[in-house]
């Protein structure tokens, strides 16, 4: 996979599953709890993911409209979910099962991208982070380790499309000698393409839990949770809706961004029925218009303040506006009854439909486009409106009942604290 080809991903879904997951208490359990390895290991003998189905994972991610998994191989407790040579502490020694296998080989099985996702940091072997920050006998071992667990990684799952770091403290990139580590992966596999966080900068940004594209622009990735915690919690029912997803991926979309997002199986392997839920809704409705909504996306900026070159986007108080090439699409987040109406659009409209609907009638008056809605489309979830127009679409709306025809704050006469 080129850096090119994973811009236009748009959409995967992030899996965190590890003996954290049998605790319930989130992916942090051993370092907020101060559980020493000893203890883990006694836990160890108690994880069965009996439930584990890599087929319904990947299935449920194809099925949601995802493009590319990425699975949690071994966080920061330093279980490892696949055979290795290195330690017993691992998943196949426990249960007999390499997850990480049972994953990779299912994606592929259903065209998905795979990134395997794993930590540097490793809160169980010795020495650990902390004894390789104290002692540089230490760090050597630590090191040497570290990129062993890595090379044996790579070369055992080979072709796979991304190496996903994580856990990057205590070191910077000299500490972590990313630029080794990285020349060192790419020499078992020439194409992977990494993230950023053994202290490079990587391939594309991972912003986490918020949707802030680089400046200056570059492929980024968000990665956010489904709930507040990346591995299962049994207290976290703060589920986002499916609304909440549709926004995310509108949002990120506009900045040419993909979303990464969370799912964390129960500690027995079952994925929580409220993850499936949403996830197979945002499915449907990518499938009934969505996808073309997010799918190469042209920025629609706009200033609240003075009007600036380039602008030509706006808010609605009904949905989320997209753009690509001649096509404005609407995203109806809320419904507004039988008839819609967009209003400051500078071009002309030729056609506006909606994905297993057709074609919806309209009538143009200068900038005002007014639609009228099938009723059956309330019933859909986020109806998605295509208006075809003769060049890029452009609106250009303001505060007042009309644009005045001399300098004019657009929305706010000063820096606002709002954000559109």
């Amino acid at each position: 996979m080129t850096l090119t080809d994973f811009t236009k991903l748009r959409y995967g879904m992030f899996v965190h599953y590890g003996l954290f997951s049998r605790l319930a208490r989130g992916e942090w359990t051993m370092n907020r709890e101060q559980i020493p390895p000893p203890e883990i290991d006694e836990t160890a003998k108690d994880f069965h993911p009996d439930r584990f189905n890599a087929d319904e994972i990947c299935g449920l991610a194809v099925a949601g409209g995802m493009k590319y998994i990425v699975f949690t191989t071994m966080h920061h407790e330093g279980f490892r979910l696949y055979d290795t040579k290195w330690t017993d502490f691992n998943s196949f020694h426990v249960c007999g099962r390499d997850l990480t296998a049972e994953i990779v080989q299912s994606a592929r099985k259903h065209g998905l991208k795979t990134g395997l996702y794993h930590s540097l940091n490793n809160w169980h072997d010795r020495p650990d982070a902390v004894d390789a920050l104290e002692n540089p006998a230490d760090y050597e071992v630590f090191l040497r380790n570290t990129f062993a667990r890595l090379a044996e990684l790579v070369e055992k799952f080979n072709p796979i499309d991304i190496l996903w770091y994580d856990g990057w403290w205590p070191f910077n990139r000299d500490g972590w000698q990313a630029e080794k580590m990285n020349a060192a992966m790419r020499a078992i596999q020439p194409h992977l393409l990494f993230n950023g966080r053994n202290g490079l900068p990587g391939d594309f940004g991972t912003p986490e839990q918020h949707l802030t594209a680089p400046n200056p622009w570059r492929p980024w990735e968000a990665c956010l949770t489904l709930n507040d915690h990346w591995g299962f919690h049994a207290g976290d029912s703060n589920w986002k809706s499916p609304l909440n997803v549709v926004k995310m991926l509108l949002t990120a979309a506009s900045g040419r961004g993909n979303i990464l997002l969370n799912i964390g199986p129960r500690g027995d392997g079952s994925i929580p029925e409220e993850s499936v839920k949403i996830i197979r809704t945002v499915g449907q409705w990518l499938r009934e218009g969505g996808e073309e909504a997010v799918a190469d996306c042209a920025p629609l900026p706009f200033s609240p303040i003075l009007p600036r070159p380039g602008d030509r986007g706006d808010w609605d108080h009904q949905g989320t506006f997209t753009a690509s090439g001649n096509r404005l699409f609407l995203t109806m987040a809320y419904w507004p009854g039988p008839v819609y109406t967009l209003t400051g659009l500078k071009t002309h409209v030729r056609r506006i439909t909606v994905k297993n609907v057709g074609d919806l009638n309209f009538r143009q008056e200068g900038e005002r486009v007014v639609v009228q809605l099938p009723g059956s489309l309330g019933k859909k979830f986020c109806p998605v409106l295509n208006f075809e127009c003769d060049a890029p679409p452009v609106i250009y709306r303001t505060g007042g009942m009309r644009v005045p025809k001399v300098e004019h704050p657009r929305y706010d006469p000063v820096l606002p604290d709002i954000q559109y």
